[in-house]
């Protein structure tokens, strides 16, 4: 499954650091920061892992609060109401 240009967004800089250093960490973390780059660099080409701040991702914040709650998965076809508002707001 060879994928190109995704850009990977991360509200967490800590996690977004560690992610670009070239430091091993002896610590359940950065053995799955370690697992994260091995997936990274053999499955995403042309692709980014960035930092933005948590305000700017409100929309996925809110979907993602949404997505605990159903019981079964769900495929939208028009933007949801739950991120309707954030949307439309990011929009003007």
């Amino acid at each position: 499954m060879q994928f190109d240009n995704i850009d990977f967004e991360l509200d967490s800089k800590i996690t977004r650091d560690d992610f670009h250093s070239r430091m091993t960490y002896i610590t359940e973390f950065g053995n799955i920061i370690d697992e994260c780059r091995e997936q990274f660099f053999s499955s995403f080409t042309n692709s980014r892992v960035e930092f933005i701040r948590r305000q700017t991702n409100m929309a996925a914040h809110a979907l993602a609060r949404e997505a605990i709650s159903l019981t079964s998965p769900t495929i939208y076809y028009a933007i949801p109401q739950c991120i309707e508002s954030t949307i439309i707001d990011e929009m003007l």
